[in-house]
C-alpha cells in the first residue's frame, strides 16, 4: 500500500488523513494538540495503529497548520513537505465541496477567509480572532465547560430568545433587509433566568453570525456568491440554520461539506499529490 498522509497541526487539535493512490480518503483522525512535536507523532502513531498500517505503507507526508513551522526535515525518513496553510484550506475546501471557485472559510481557533479558484490561485483575504477559541473561552466562563462535545450538547438545548435581542423586540416596522426575526444585538436581551444552555446558544450564535457577516463581505469583494465552510465549528448544531439565514438575507450560498473538519489536512495531501497545483 502507498498512501499520502496530510497532517494539519492546529492551535488546539491535530487532524490527520490518509489518501490512497486514487486520491480517495482512506481514514481520518483528530487528536487534541498539546505541543506540535508530541501531537504530530502521537497522531501518526494513533492513525497507523488504528488502521493497521505500517510506516512502510506511507510514501509521502504533507504538513500544514501553525504547528508545522516547528518541524524540519523528513519524518521517520519519509519524504515530507510543508504546505502553506491557506493553500491547504483553499484546495481542501474546493475538493470537498466540488466547487471551481469560492470563498473558503476555515473556522479553527480563529477564522481565516480564503479566495480559492481551482488550478489558478488561492489568496488570503482576511482573518478574524473570533472563532473556536472564542466559543471555548466564553463558554468556559458562562457555562462551566470548554469541551466541544459538551458545548455542542448545551447549544442543542439552548433558547436563543433568552439571550439575543431581535429586530422584532424593538420595532414593528419591517424592511426587506431587516426581517423581524433577525438579531439586532447579540446578548442584548439576557434574561435573569437564562440557563447555561441558553448562554452556550448565545455564544455560538454570536460567533457564527460574525463569521457569516465577514464571509458575505468577502464574497462581495470577490464577485462570488458561494462560501465553503470548513473546520470543526461547521458541525455545531446551529450552524446550518444560522448560515441559512445569511442565504435568505444576502443570496449567498453556504456549503458545509462532509468531513469539513479535515478540509485543511485533505487539502495539504491533495496539493503534494500534484493534482491541484495552483499559484498563491
Amino acid at each position: 500500500m502507498s498512501i499520502i498522509l496530510g497532517i494539519d497541526i492546529g492551535g488546539s487539535t491535530t487532524k490527520i488523513v490518509g489518501l490512497g493512490q486514487d486520491g480517495g480518503v482512506i481514514a481520518m483522525r483528530r487528536v487534541q494538540a498539546q505541543d506540535p512535536i508530541t501531537s504530530l507523532y502521537g497522531a501518526m502513531g494513533s492513525f497507523l495503529f488504528t488502521n493497521g498500517l505500517q510506516l512502510c505503507d506511507v510514501s509521502r507526508i504533507a504538513l500544514t497548520g501553525v504547528g508545522a513551522s516547528y518541524l524540519e526535515g523528513d519524518i521517520y525518513g519519509i519524504p515530507t513537505e510543508t504546505v502553506e496553510e491557506f493553500t491547504a484550506v483553499g484546495v481542501g475546501g474546493l475538493a470537498l465541496s466540488g466547487q471551481e471557485r469560492a470563498v473558503v472559510v476555515s473556522m479553527g481557533t480563529g477564522t481565516a477567509f480564503i479566495w480559492a479558484e481551482k488550478d489558478r490561485e488561492v489568496r488570503h483575504l482576511c482573518g478574524s480572532g473570533v472563532g473556536g477559541g472564542t466559543l471555548a473561552g466564553l463558554c468556559s466562563r458562562l457555562c462551566g465547560t470548554r469541551k466541544y462535545d459538551q458545548i455542542a450538547k448545551l447549544i442543542s438545548g439552548g433558547d436563543i430568545g433568552s439571550i439575543d435581542l431581535t429586530v422584532g423586540d424593538i420595532t414593528r416596522n419591517t424592511h426587506p433587509s431587516l426581517p423581524l426575526d433577525i438579531t439586532a444585538a447579540n446578548f442584548g436581551n439576557v434574561s435573569d433566568d437564562a440557563a447555561p444552555a441558553d448562554f452556550a446558544a448565545g455564544v455560538a450564535n454570536m460567533v457564527l453570525q460574525s463569521i457569516g457577516t465577514t464571509a458575505v463581505m468577502s464574497c462581495r469583494a470577490c464577485g462570488c456568491e458561494t462560501v465553503v465552510l470548513t473546520g470543526f465549528m461547521a458541525n455545531l448544531p446551529t450552524a446550518e440554520s444560522c448560515f441559512a439565514l445569511f442565504t435568505r438575507l444576502h443570496g449567498v450560498r453556504f456549503i458545509i461539506p462532509a468531513d469539513a473538519t479535515y478540509a485543511t489536512s485533505i487539502g495539504a495531501a491533495l496539493y503534494i499529490s500534484s493534482e491541484f497545483k495552483i499559484r498563491n
